[in-house]
């Protein structure tokens, strides 16, 4: 009888560490760590921030990084431009593509 008590002395203290390995394997998920982190970012307007870009340029080569390689213009609710600036970032698009600087669309 002495040997069974022993044997549910063992059974407790191993029972603490299973939750234990519950516990990591809810800190380790990916997933909800990948959400919840990604919905503390902000995006910024990229034009907001450059003091010195008064209007946005049909020249300017950053406009690539706004087009798809389909030749969609990109919204601004994943860009994170500001909507005064994606006004201005849709003209200048349309100018550079009836200019051929940029394509139509994506070959």
């Amino acid at each position: 009888m002495a040997e069974k008590i022993e044997e549910v002395e063992v059974v407790e203290t191993s029972a603490p560490a299973t939750e234990i390995n519950d516990d990591k394997a809810v800190a380790t998920d990916k997933k909800k760590f990948y959400k919840q982190h990604k919905s503390n970012k902000r995006k910024v307007c990229l034009f907001c921030e450059d003091k010195n870009c008064k209007f946005i340029d049909y020249k300017d080569p950053r406009l690539k990084k706004f087009v798809t390689e389909k030749g969609k213009i990109i919204p601004s609710r994943q860009t994170g431009t500001c909507s005064r600036h994606q006004r201005e970032l849709t003209v200048a698009i349309k100018r550079a593509r009836n200019i051929a600087l940029l394509p139509f669309s994506g070959d």
